[in-house]
């Protein structure tokens, strides 16, 4: 059975705990040294966001990258910043999930909900963004499915359009709304520091 496997990856893991600011931290350090750094809101257990660093080629810590929740903006020194900006009105791609289903919101897209199109491509395991305008394209993965090596679902995927926004959700499967219960009661075992300790308890 696939399902465990990346459940004992995350129970080997060498877990770290800390409430602050009405969320809860958890940091895991993976045996091939890999680093995932998850928040949940303390009140309502939802994910807030998930972060993935490894090591570079030369041992040292790579860069965090964000899998859910906002993208970590490059900092720039003052100068730079005010020079190179990013432009404000370009699409930005971000994931934000809820109890129940994956969630994705593409800010920055106005043009009605008919132009776009989202499909399930099963066998590159990605869904796709189109727009018969030709204005916006976007591949992307879902890797929660990948790491409990699950199929695409067509069915689950929908979507919406409002404040220039475009929402995608994918319901998640029962498998991982089980296996997520699961590491949710694990993770409330693990002795949380508050934010005014020194250290953080590690189990």
């Amino acid at each position: 059975m696939a399902v465990p496997s990346w459940l004992e990856r995350l129970r080997a893991a060498s877990k770290t705990a800390l409430v602050q600011d009405g969320k809860r931290k958890i940091h895991y350090l993976f045996e091939d040294g890999k680093e995932m750094a998850e928040e949940y809101d303390v009140k309502t257990g939802q994910l807030v966001s998930r972060r993935w660093r490894e090591k570079n080629t030369l041992g040292g810590s790579g860069k965090w990258q964000v899998e859910v929740g906002e993208p970590i903006s490059p900092l720039l020194g003052a100068l730079e910043s005010e020079l190179i900006k990013e432009s404000s009105s370009n699409p930005v791609f971000m994931r934000k999930d809820t109890l129940s289903s994956f969630q994705w919101r593409i800010r920055n897209l106005p043009y009605p909900k008919e132009v776009y199109s989202v499909s399930v491509e099963k066998e590159q395991r990605c869904c796709v963004i189109r727009t018969t305008n030709k204005k916006y394209y976007k591949k992307f993965s879902i890797p929660d499915l990948d790491r409990y090596q699950l199929p695409l679902d067509a069915a689950a995927l929908s979507f919406t359009h409002a404040n220039n926004t475009l929402i995608i959700t994918y319901q998640k499967p029962k498998e991982i709304l089980a296996a997520e219960e699961q590491l949710q009661k694990e993770l409330k075992k693990i002795k949380a520091a508050n934010s005014g300790d020194g250290d953080c308890k590690t189990q």
